[in-house]
């Protein structure tokens, strides 16, 4: 083979480096295109956010205060307020806490004749010393009913004495869905019976559809609308849980008008004249007088597979009761909104200021006061920050916001039923609740969950909001807990108000994302009970954040011209709905 001369070595040399040369330059050509278009989409997201927010919305929020928070749970949790109960001194000198708190960062007054309360009648109802009586008539045999062991009949707060009696029918969980084809009601008559029913849902039913149907009231107004004249929940277990639990013995609270009407109970709904229970041994008797075996039945309902029947029997049932009446108030405030025409629009942000007062001490404590510092003087407390961002913000949103702090939340969500079916603003105005009950702040807020925004618009704005702030939203770490029906967001709903309740997701700093387990533990030493004060877990800058995402979520509501929407075919959107 032929040697080359070293001048052509030398050339090829330098097209080699040449060529590599050029190769270098286009990569570092490109790599800074690559990197440019990457800033250039930062910055056009940041741009995005800031046309959508604003530096001042930026800068008001960063104005929320952990330690301010602490603060006020501090003060709402003390001692001195005995748990804040509704109608006692420590209600009422915390209401007057917050009163002055809103007055600090200019929120108006928004209760009844211009003031900053709004009268919540509560009263409560309980089994009068003689109690009731009851027999039960299967296959023409009539046996008595021990009263309070084997049956009880829900308390009634306008009627101190209610009796019935009636042919038997068994509606299986008395649900009636017609968005998920499920029907117990389906070719049974009812009309002029007592119904029986299992509390629950079917096991495929959705987390807050099964809380609705499952809601006492719920069930009572489908009854009703099927022509029911009574309503018995059985006991639908044989273990030893599964006893029955009168609620006469403990009482009952309702809220009533001046004419003593009975406007807002959990229990008590004027078109079934007579609720109760039965115990599972009255349940087996009813399944066996139609030839059912009882865990058939309960088997079937439970996979989603109706098996209704009528009983071959009849109940007659009576019962007295007394009441005491309580002097209960909800406090509201208003920030005005900046547009001539939306500012008559409202979106609310709630939280229940009572908790349950002084009880009795657990077994090797002599604490008998349930302070009540997480539940709910930190949602309350997270109120205050919202308050506090709006009077940090120069301009307004276009909506008014309503700051309520209701009553009689531990009782059945009293105060924010009153309040969402007789506001101080035209209820046709009220476009949505934000709801803030107990955040659980015991750890870093890395992801929420959004209990009841899956069935309105208000799920995209929770999807904004939190995404704008680094959030994850997940599904419901503990869907059995039923919470979407357990705090004041469901009053609104049950009156055609979107409405959502932030809690904590499952993410955790250390990648385990298993904060509801550690929540799990946590509640059962701090829930409703006496150690639930200052002196706790406690994670403010987690309450911070809530406050933060929660004045967001408002915010946008707030400023969007088309107000929030049910989900088309919604169980709550009221042109189909079937609960």
């Amino acid at each position: 083979m032929k040697l080359l001369s070293p001048t052509c070595y030398f050339k090829f040399f330098q097209i080699y480096l040449s060529c590599r040369l050029n190769s270098l330059i286009m990569k570092l050509r490109f790599t800074l295109f690559s990197a440019a278009i990457l800033l250039l989409s930062f910055f056009s997201h940041a741009q995005a956010q800031q046309k959508t927010y604003g530096d001042a919305v930026d800068a008001a929020m960063q104005t929320a205060s952990a330690n301010e928070i602490k603060a006020d749970i501090t003060y709402l949790a003390d001692d001195k307020l005995m748990g804040r109960a509704p109608g006692k001194p420590g209600f009422q000198m915390g209401a007057d806490y917050v009163i002055a708190q809103l007055k600090k960062y200019g929120v108006q007054p928004a209760g009844e004749g211009g003031g900053w309360t709004q009268q919540v009648r509560l009263r409560r109802t309980f089994a009068a010393k003689t109690g009731g009586s009851a027999t039960l008539t299967i296959k023409g045999k009539t046996d008595s009913l021990k009263y309070g062991a084997d049956i009880y009949v829900n308390p009634d707060p306008v009627h101190k004495d209610v009796s019935l009696s009636g042919d038997l029918a068994f509606a299986g969980y008395g649900i009636t869905h017609k968005q998920l084809n499920y029907d117990d009601y389906a070719g049974l008559k009812v009309k002029g019976k007592i119904v029986v029913v299992i509390r629950g849902a079917p096991k495929n039913f959705p987390s807050s559809d099964a809380s609705h149907a499952m809601d006492l009231i719920t069930i009572e107004k489908n009854a009703a609308a099927h022509g029911a004249k009574g309503v018995i929940v059985a006991v639908g277990d044989s273990t030893a849980r599964a006893i029955l639990a009168n609620p006469g013995t403990r009482g009952v609270y309702s809220v009533m008008d001046e004419k003593g009407n009975a406007v807002v109970s959990r229990s008590y709904y004027a078109g079934i004249p007579l609720s109760g229970g039965v115990g599972f041994k009255t349940l087996k008797q009813f399944a066996l007088s139609a030839g059912k075996n009882v865990a058939d039945v309960l088997n079937s309902i439970k996979a989603g597979t109706p098996m209704s029947f009528t009983i071959d029997g009849k109940l007659s049932a009576s019962a007295s009761f007394e009441y005491t009446d309580v002097a209960g108030f909800n406090v509201v405030g208003k920030i005005e909104g900046s547009d001539k025409k939306l500012k008559k629009e409202y979106v609310v942000h709630s939280a229940h200021l009572d908790h349950l007062g002084v009880g009795r001490p657990l077994a090797g404590s002599t604490d008998s006061i349930f302070n009540g510092a997480h539940d709910n003087a930190s949602g309350v407390a997270s109120l205050l920050q919202i308050a506090k961002i709006y009077h940090n913000l120069n301009e307004k949103p276009k909506r008014s916001i309503l700051i309520v702090m209701v009553t009689a939340e531990e009782l059945g969500d009293l105060g924010s039923g009153y309040f969402a079916s007789h506001p101080t603003v035209p209820v046709k105005k009220m476009v949505a609740d934000v709801n803030t009950d107990m955040p659980t702040i015991i750890a870093p807020l890395l992801s929420v969950t959004a209990l009841g925004a899956e069935h309105s618009s208000l799920a995209k704005v929770v999807d904004e909001a939190s995404a704008y702030m680094g959030l994850t939203v997940e599904a419901d770490p503990e869907p059995e807990q039923n919470r979407f029906v357990r705090s004041d967001q469901y009053s609104f709903v049950l009156h055609g108000i979107p409405a959502l309740h932030i809690k904590y997701g499952a993410r955790t700093p250390d990648g385990k994302n298993n904060l509801n387990e550690f929540v799990q533990t946590w509640r059962a030493k701090y829930y409703h009970k006496a150690a639930d004060d200052i002196s706790g877990i406690f994670d403010f800058d987690a309450g911070r954040k809530y406050a933060q995402l929660n004045f967001l979520i408002g915010y946008i509501v707030a400023n969007d011209p088309v107000r929030p929407t049910w989900n088309k075919g919604d169980i709550f959107d009221s042109s189909t709905s079937s609960l």
